[in-house]
């Protein structure tokens, strides 16, 4: 039974971790503002959304946003701007409290009607050279349990994550270890 990959790329082999891969899927059901921060209406729209309860604003805090109340008024009127570094603070922030509120509602989605189909495409080779190939192929693997991938999507733990991802994968029995590196991973809820 092969375990995870060691040396990956040494090869030739292109791809990202399986556990990357589900994360950039996760985040694109999460539905974040695409509007670049740099711009005032991006800006404008992550504030707001840190900012429309107590509720939100205390997650924010909780997420890094340091500044005072009065710095977080000027700004939402426009009588003052971010600095690059309180920018990034920002999109952290609303990244981390965006996931955390929409984790709940990925997990009810996802297990829904007994789980989600995943689908698995296997990493590039396509500059291995021909010995040194592997025969692997498309997979599907039916996920019917979420809850750690979302809690370490949500908490934003890339290790917990991998380890998480890598207890669903074992599931494809003893080939699990090919499918470490991916080139993409989909699938929709």
């Amino acid at each position: 039974m092969p375990g995870r990959t060691e040396d990956f790329g040494r090869y030739g082999a292109v791809g990202v971790k399986g556990s990357e891969a589900v994360a950039r899927q996760l985040d694109a059901l999460a539905v974040f503002i695409t509007t670049p921060i740099t711009t005032r209406r991006g800006l404008m729209a992550r504030l707001r959304y840190l900012t429309r309860t107590p509720h939100a604003l205390t997650a924010a805090r909780e997420a890094g946003l340091s500044v005072t109340d009065r710095t977080l008024k000027a700004w939402l009127a426009g009588r003052q701007n971010p600095s690059a570094a309180s920018l990034r603070m920002i999109d952290t922030a609303y990244h981390t409290v965006r996931r955390h509120n929409v984790a709940r509602y990925l997990l009810r989605r996802l297990h829904a009607q007994g789980g989600t189909r995943v689908e698995i495409h296997p990493l590039d080779q396509s500059g291995v050279d021909g010995p040194r190939r592997r025969a692997i192929e498309f997979r599907t693997l039916n996920v019917r349990r979420w809850d750690a991938i979302i809690t370490a999507w949500a908490a934003g733990d890339p290790t917990a994550l991998d380890r998480a991802w890598a207890d669903v994968i074992v599931d494809l029995g003893s080939q699990w270890g090919q499918y470490d590196y991916v080139s993409n991973i989909g699938f929709a809820a």
